[in-house]
């Protein structure tokens, strides 16, 4: 049986010093699809900053993609990071160059140096998102679904073992809500895990998975209704 992808034992999550989820005890394996919902303000965000780095995990043990959190070092930060791609609500496209070169930057960031590589990969992510045609777009020439298409396009870009999405339908309609969640779940489908928070009750139902709520200040797995 593999390790967990995520496992979490009683752990407390801070927000500068202040608590804002205790007690939780979690474990997500390899190839899960795992919902995390909650109200603005009931420490989504800061469980997954938690999760890629941001945040330091000062109490309980977790683990995650095989680095120990409560011993995360500043010169871990980044390597933890290639295991893992962020799908954010706002895309985080540099306005001021054009798709590749968005991508580029990244490879670049991470290690990557040998140009014909970073070229057959970035071709190749973008057209895993229906993208491949926007290559020498500039962020501002693309809708916001395509600029979206273009994040999880980015955040695949290393072949992490997990997806963080963090509110990824926030800033869209939704029937291009409906086509980001096709293309992270058609994702997950082909093995990797993602965990993705949101807000948006339709989507939970159109695409039902297991959901973790955060309310009263801890995690808790809920049982979505079926209609």
């Amino acid at each position: 049986m593999s390790q967990p992808v995520l496992s979490l034992q009683d752990v407390t999550i801070y927000q500068d010093n202040n608590a804002v989820l205790t007690n939780i005890s979690l474990e997500v394996n390899h190839g899960e699809f795992i919902y995390i919902i909650g109200k603005t303000g009931t420490g989504k965000s800061s469980f997954m900053k938690t999760l890629y780095g941001d945040l330091p995990l000062k109490q309980g043990k977790g683990t995650f993609v095989d680095y120990d959190l409560a011993k995360l070092r500043e010169r871990d930060i980044p390597y933890l990071r290639r295991k893992i791609g962020i799908v954010f609500q706002d895309f985080k496209l540099l306005p001021d160059r054009n798709v590749f070169d968005n991508l580029l930057f990244v490879l670049k960031a991470t290690g990557w140096s040998e140009k014909r590589e970073m070229e057959v990969k970035i071709n190749e992510v973008l057209d895993k998102v229906g993208m491949k045609t926007a290559v020498h777009k500039m962020p501002h020439q693309v809708s916001g679904g395509e600029q979206q298409r273009i994040a999880v396009a980015r955040a695949l870009l290393n072949d992490p073992e997990v997806i963080i999405a963090d509110e990824p339908t926030g800033n869209l309609d939704p029937q291009t809500s409906v086509e980001v969640m096709q293309l992270l779940r058609e994702i997950n489908q082909n093995g990797k895990t993602i965990i993705m928070a949101t807000h948006d009750y339709a989507l939970l139902m159109k695409f039902p998975s297991k959901t973790l709520k955060c309310d009263g200040g801890t995690l808790f797995e809920v049982v979505q209704r079926t209609v």
